[in-house]
């Protein structure tokens, strides 16, 4: 397997390594979630345009001046994770949504359990935002990067969101 094009970006909320192919980006994840045989070297790292792209769409993110992506993506997953994933680029910004609402816009109402699962295996964290899929009575629950990021990025969607109506 060829090296794949790599860029890393460090967040208030931790380092992200971002990796593309020639086509699009296929993973965007914390690199302290990312198991240690799955490394990539820094000074091995080879960016291209998609990754710096999305490194610098990232960072306008995380500053308040970005709340859409517009990147490619090929996230790898069968295609009910594909169908879940396009779902939660739906959510928008600031907002939140119970995975059973997320069930339901699938068109597969039984489906909960096996959306929580979906979103767990999100390989492009932030840009498919499944940090804004909360339980049914409100709490936080998983999140592949950790319940404390999930609890950072939606505050911070909040307060960007309000920031932005108070601004207009």
């Amino acid at each position: 397997m060829t090296t794949p094009y790599c860029s890393f970006l460090s967040t208030p909320i931790g380092e992200l390594v971002i990796l593309a192919n020639e086509q699009a980006l296929y993973r965007i994840e914390f690199i302290d979630m990312i198991k240690p045989e799955n490394l990539i070297k820094k000074n091995r790292a080879q960016a291209n345009k998609f990754t710096l792209k999305a490194k610098q769409q990232l960072t306008q993110y995380f500053t308040g001046k970005r709340t859409h992506f517009d990147l490619p993506l090929a996230p790898q997953g069968t295609p009910f994770r594909q169908k879940a994933w396009q779902t939660l680029r739906q959510i928008p910004y600031g907002e939140t949504r119970y995975y059973s609402q997320q069930a339901e816009l699938m068109n597969n109402k039984k489906a909960v359990r096996a959306v929580g699962a979906a979103n767990g295996a999100n390989p492009i964290t932030i840009v498919i935002p499944c940090h804004r899929i909360i339980g049914k009575n409100g709490s936080l629950t998983g999140y592949a990067g950790g319940l404390q990021r999930k609890a950072w990025l939606l505050n911070f969607e909040q307060v960007q969101q309000k920031n932005t109506i108070k601004r207009v």
